[in-house]
């Protein structure tokens, strides 16, 4: 494994198992505290010993001294037993030990031991320091009393020569029984004040975890949202401003989380309330989100998102609008037509979008449904050839004959009778088709202006007069009329309209009638409804006509309707005129067997 592999492994290792903060502040104010009562306890001790053994070092000296004075002018063998004795008689219970020693090093007398049993103590440390004129302190090992012992030796002086040494002396063990009281003290006060450290110091570190604890509880609570939470000011002076400055963080993300979230509700009613259709795709063309309109234009279900084009909008020409507009630096327009759930005319818009880096990571697509505005278009102009081929053809008869008549046909009486009437007839033509036309353009100003005035109106009234405007067609084929109208019957109609709606239909039901046939006329209540229904039993209509014969100028049979007068907008008319009532009209014909035309005008 390579260094830098396991220096990774350590770390995530590390970083998978952290420990808590009070775990890792503890140990070290505990370490501290002990290092420094050890450090303490240790620079105590032995400052209390250097201390304690100068002490008992002068203590010794004054022994010395002392015993100096009573043996003064002593310092010889022949007061080797007086100075034998006074030192035995110095040193009462003490535990101390006095040899007076000559410079030679002989031992002239001693507190514990006879003097001349006792070797020469020249070569003594503390003598041979006392020898040169100062006073000696050494601590070491006695041969003859077997343990460690503090001496300290002084010089006896006579005319600057030094005459004699007195050596007071005192065992270790003693000194050390007495320091190891006090170290045993020292350590016990050591350990109290150890123990108060430690449980001052975790509670202090407690303290600090707690503060910690309580911002990370903060921290996850705004980091699952909950930015309306607000972190307690701690009472120092350091946590406060973290606390502070988280809290305005908070406060802050909560503000623009609020912003950009009203943004999203307003860019997405904004969108779901858009009629064109918006798509935006990535650079692979995959859909990464839709509208409303989107989806019912496109048949997109929400599983769409995340897919690609290809897989979801089978529609060759949007796919390469999409190429187009994402391979392109300006935005892009174009018109393609679109045979997903049937053919569809597209008007597309499309432009790049950009990331904070400026850089092209999406196409926006907008696409408009002008299917409807083509086959306006179409009927638009089917519209104007109809009315173009309505017209010219009166308007040419008419112009032929008055040509005729101009040229001398007026001279002969037979055939000016004929022509004129002629004449009159293609006029009443032109006149019909203007009529229609221009009922057909009041009810549509009628129908932007608002709506047309509607008033409670019995329905019986209406359709009597409706069978009478056409009774002399009626009578003129021998038609019979059944109508079955209740007398209660109302409805809220515009009372004239209506009247021309059903007599158009009563109009054509006669033209494609046999001589001799029957015309049925019915109204009826239908939940919510009131149906108007006009039946005959002529020639019916075949089924691919069907949904063309509300058209204006449509004709099934064009000859037979021109030899007959219509102007073909009956129909027209009807269907304009129970659109302004907020109805509907339906057909139900059988070739050969007649038609049924009704009319549904709501009541509420």
């Amino acid at each position: 494994m390579k260094p830098s592999t396991a220096w990774a492994t350590v770390s995530r290792n590390n970083m998978a198992r952290p420990r808590k903060l009070l775990w890792k502040l503890y140990p070290s104010y505990l370490l501290i505290t002990v290092f420094s009562i050890l450090a303490i306890g240790l620079y105590s001790s032995n400052e209390i010993k250097n201390f304690f053994i100068e002490q008992i070092e002068s203590d010794l000296a004054q022994k010395a001294q002392l015993v100096a004075k009573l043996i003064a002018g002593r310092y010889s063998l022949q007061y080797q037993k007086e100075v034998d004795d006074i030192c035995k008689q110095s040193i009462g219970k003490r535990p101390l030990r006095i040899t007076v020693i000559l410079p030679s090093g002989t031992v002239i007398g001693d507190s514990d031991v006879d003097p001349l049993k006792m070797e020469n103590h020249l070569d003594r440390p503390e003598v041979g320091m006392a020898l040169l004129g100062k006073s000696g302190t050494v601590i070491r090992f006695s041969p003859t009393e077997k343990k460690e012992m503090v001496y300290v030796a002084i010089p006896a002086f006579k005319d600057s020569k030094v005459i004699g040494i007195v050596r007071a002396a005192m065992p270790m063990t003693n000194i050390s029984r007495s320091l190891h009281a006090l170290y045993f003290k020292i350590a016990a006060l050591g350990v109290i004040v150890a123990i108060f450290a430690a449980l001052i110091s975790l509670m202090m570190a407690e303290r600090i975890n707690k503060i910690l604890s309580e911002m990370k509880r903060g921290a996850e609570r705004f980091a699952g949202g909950d930015l309306g939470y607000r972190l307690y000011m701690p009472e120092s002076e350091e946590t406060a401003a973290l606390a502070q400055a988280l809290n305005q963080m908070a406060g802050q993300l909560q503000e623009r989380i609020q912003e950009i979230t009203s943004q999203k509700n307003e860019l997405e009613a904004v969108l779901k309330s858009m009629v064109e259709s918006v798509l935006v795709v990535d650079r692979e063309q995959n859909i990464l989100s839709f509208n409303r309109a989107a989806a019912g234009l496109l048949g997109l279900k929400p599983e769409a998102q995340g897919r690609s084009m290809q897989e979801t909008i089978r529609s060759p020409g949007l796919q390469k609008f999409a190429a187009l507009t994402l391979e392109s630096k300006e935005p892009v327009t174009d018109e393609i037509i679109s045979y997903q759930e049937g053919e569809k005319y597209l008007q597309a818009h499309g432009t790049l979008l950009r990331d904070t880096r400026n850089e092209i990571n999406a196409a926006l697509l907008v696409l408009h449904d002008i299917t409807g505005l083509k086959k306006l278009e179409n009927m638009r102009k089917e519209f104007v050839a109809n009315v173009s081929h309505e017209l010219k053809t009166p308007i040419t008869a008419v112009k032929g004959f008055v040509e005729t008549l101009k040229e001398g046909a007026s001279r002969e009486p037979e055939n000016l009778n004929k022509f004129l009437e002629i004449i009159n007839n293609h006029a009443d033509r032109l006149n019909s088709i203007i009529d229609d036309l221009l009922i057909l353009s009041r009810i549509e100003q009628s129908e932007g202006a608002g709506g047309m005035v509607l008033e409670e109106t019995k329905i019986k009234p209406v359709l009597d007069s409706a069978m009478a405007l056409n009774q002399n067609k009626v009578a003129e084929k021998n038609i019979k009329i059944e109508a079955q109208i209740p007398e209660e019957l109302k409805a809220r109609i515009n009372p004239e309209l209506i009247e021309q709606a059903v007599s158009n239909l009563i109009n054509n039901a006669i033209k494609y009638s046999e001589p001799g046939g029957v015309i049925s006329i019915r109204a009826e209540q239908a939940q919510n409804e009131l149906e108007i229904m006009v039946e005959d039993h002529g020639i019916g209509i075949p089924k691919e006509h069907l949904p063309r014969i509300f058209e204006r100028f449509y004709r099934v049979d064009k000859a037979r309707s021109r030899n007959q007068g219509g102007t073909g907008l009956g129909l027209a008319i009807v269907k304009h005129i129970v659109a302004a009532h907020k109805g509907r009209v339906a057909v139900d014909s059988t070739p050969g067997k007649g038609s049924k035309f009704s009319i549904f005008l709501p009541l509420a």
